[in-house]
């Protein structure tokens, strides 16, 4: 069956429940932000912090959708994005060559980029929170993962405009309104208002807690309902340089040092004078 005999057959369908709608726009627009900063504005700017909050917002997101994609509707689920390499090659060839067959939920090229951008974000996040409490040797995989992942992003936008000019169907807006065009029993039933509610609560209750935690004086935040603290300045390289929170909590060791060497003194003369 062709594209067009199942273009002419298919009707929109309710394919992506609001949960996956809110998801796909809040996570590009921190993607977005956190690229701006990071990227454009660089790390000596007063806002390079935030990127990483993003980045922290963006982890509980990934977080949050494995989680819709075990207990969501059919076409958010997992399942829906298991197709073997030998499907993705195919369909890879059909898109190039014509041919390519039509799916109401992601395609085998669609569903590889999710995959690949869920799994690069957790490294994203992971290694961030590392470097933010110090630790070295993460920042090349950080920094590498970051642009794996623009890659991923880019070839994806790119598969998007193929398909909305080869089948004159512009499924960005699918991502808005939620319909495709599928065959009669490929849609959902409804769009899940609630959990849709419940996910930007704890998303936008997760973000202003890093926020209002953020101390600008030492560009730090605490991750919520935890003690652990992230230094969230720029970090510097790996030979024998450390993170620039970490060389601050150094440098007022240091200050600590002789106050406590003049108590000592002190200490030592009062007991000679008692002697």
């Amino acid at each position: 069956m062709t594209n067009a005999i199942i273009k002419l057959e298919s009707t929109k369908q309710l394919i992506w429940d609001l949960p996956i709608r809110v998801w796909h726009w809040l996570l590009t627009g921190a993607l977005i932000g956190a690229a701006v900063i990071s990227l454009a504005l660089g790390e000596h700017s007063s806002l390079f912090p935030y990127h990483s909050i993003l980045g922290l917002v963006m982890g509980l997101m990934v977080v949050l959708r494995i989680l819709w994609g075990v207990i969501g509707t059919r076409h958010a689920r997992l399942g829906s994005l298991a197709f073997s390499p030998r499907s993705l090659l195919s369909y890879l060839r059909g898109a190039v060559l014509g041919g390519a067959p039509r799916f109401a939920g992601h395609n085998p090229g669609a569903a590889y980029a999710t995959i690949a951008m869920l799994g690069l974000i957790l490294v994203i996040a992971g290694s961030g929170v590392a470097l933010a409490q110090g630790v070295k040797g993460v920042k090349e995989t950080h920094e590498l993962s970051v642009y794996a992942l623009l890659g991923v992003v880019g070839l994806h936008i790119v598969g998007v405009i193929a398909h909305t000019i080869r089948h004159h169907e512009p499924i960005a807006l699918s991502m808005i309104h939620g319909k495709k065009l599928a065959a009669e029993g490929e849609g959902i039933r409804t769009s899940r208002p609630l959990a849709a509610l419940l996910f930007l609560a704890i998303v936008g209750g997760w973000a202003f807690m890093l926020v209002r935690a953020y101390d600008p004086a030492t560009q730090s935040t605490t991750l919520p309902f935890t003690s652990v603290t992230l230094v969230l300045g720029e970090a510097e390289g790996e030979d024998g340089e450390q993170h620039e929170g970490a060389r601050a909590r150094d440098n007022a060791d240091a200050q600590r040092e002789p106050e406590q060497t003049s108590r000592e003194s002190s200490n030592e003369e009062r007991e000679d004078d008692d002697d």
